[in-house]
């Protein structure tokens, strides 16, 4: 059931989305862990994406930006996804990230929903100017091929469900030569909330040739292999759904490995969770020290304890940690025999929200499919998180 990405293999089907100021180093290390447990004699379990960076970030050696491109040395694929809306420096970046980073996988991000990038003609709504974003694909694509590097692409349904984009998309990047297709089953005015259309990713897979990678509502394994099965994707891509539950990539391996259990997921105690947040906590602490490593770690604090019963001041105190010794007292107040609470498998975790009405896009966007002279992108980068 493996999912080839150009001259990638990937043994199980399974992308960790980037996630910005959550997939860094040490949560990828600590998902390939989990993976590689639950496939321990297959490799690479999975695909894990550092954090988007911004191409102009790469170009102008910002070294806040050089400095998240940091990876595991355990993992067999470094990959990294680009944001960017300016052709020639997409470019650029990826011949720098390829040739002297030595980076195995450039994913492209035109999915971001966020007002700040949509405004000025980034991330999600730039699939409507087809003509900018088939020069952006042809150039990133060149700039690999001499290193081997696939590059793929990362989309929503569109702008809205009148705007849908989706389809023209898959087949320009196919066209450009790229290796692979991810999905988003929702429109940008969805944002995060919502459910997301599988329908929608049934119907890429049956309009390219490329593999297709399905993302959304994939909140244990099960779900993922309900969407391959309903949609025939070739994979998929998993973001919100490992908040606070980076055991979800063990139970996916498990599932989607070549000859994968049929078995439900093995739900973990407190005390499993406990010591899933130590290690995710000394991870940090081996790139960050311990004070700012355990500093970062306090906002998975939430997602890992969702639905345990700890009490209002436990809580508080686990989401104002800075030791060690501070965790482990804090540990030791609670019932490492408590099961876990039931009632959040399945259940949502991090943004939600509610779809917006209108979203913010450059004056006369939707006028023209192909971008004129009157709209200026210079600056799309700008307020772009990572560099």
């Amino acid at each position: 059931m493996g999912l080839r990405i150009g001259s990638i293999e990937v043994t199980v089907p399974v992308v960790l989305a980037p996630m910005a100021g959550i997939t860094n180093p040490a949560y990828r290390s600590l998902c390939r862990e989990q993976a590689e447990a639950g496939a321990p004699d297959v490799r690479p379990a999975g695909l894990f994406v550092c954090e988007m960076i911004t191409s102009r970030g790469i170009v102008e050696r910002i070294p806040k930006t050089f400095d998240m491109l940091r990876f595991d040395e355990g993992d067999p694929v470094k990959s990294v996804q680009l944001y960017g809306v300016d052709p020639a420096v997409i470019a650029t970046a990826t011949a720098i990230l390829c040739g002297e980073l030595g980076i195995d996988h450039v994913d492209l991000n035109f999915g971001c929903p966020v007002p700040k990038v949509t405004r000025r003609g980034g991330g999600g709504v730039l699939p409507w100017k087809r003509d900018r974003l088939e020069a952006i694909l042809r150039a990133a694509v060149k700039a690999a091929a001499p290193y081997g590097v696939p590059v793929t692409m990362k989309t929503r349904k569109g702008i809205d469900d009148d705007h849908l984009t989706y389809l023209d998309a898959g087949r320009i990047a196919e066209q450009a030569g790229v290796a692979a297709v991810a999905l988003h089953g929702r429109t940008v005015a969805q944002a995060y909330g919502g459910d997301a259309d599988w329908e929608a990713i049934a119907r890429l897979v049956d309009t390219v040739s490329i593999p297709v990678l399905g993302n959304g509502d994939i909140w244990e394994a099960g779900d993922a292999v309900r969407m391959m099965r309903e949609t025939g994707a070739a994979g998929v891509v998993v973001g919100r759904g490992c908040l606070g539950r980076p055991w979800l990539f063990r139970d996916l391996a498990a599932r989607l490995r070549p000859g994968g259990s049929e078995d439900g997921p093995t739900l973990p105690t407190l005390g499993e969770v406990m010591a899933m947040v130590r290690r995710h906590g000394e991870l940090l602490a081996e790139t960050h020290g311990e004070r700012h490593g355990l500093t970062d770690l306090r906002k998975h604090m939430a997602w890992y304890f969702k639905g345990f019963g700890l009490g209002g001041e436990l809580r508080k105190a686990l989401g104002m940690v800075s030791s060690f010794v501070e965790l482990d007292d804090l540990f030791a107040r609670l019932d490492p025999g408590t099961p876990f609470p039931t009632g959040e498998v399945g259940a949502p975790r991090g943004r939600q929200g509610s779809p917006r009405e209108r979203v913010t896009v450059p004056y006369g966007w939707l006028e023209s499919r192909v971008l004129d002279d009157s709209v200026d992108l210079a600056d799309a980068e700008s307020d772009v998180s990572g560099g």
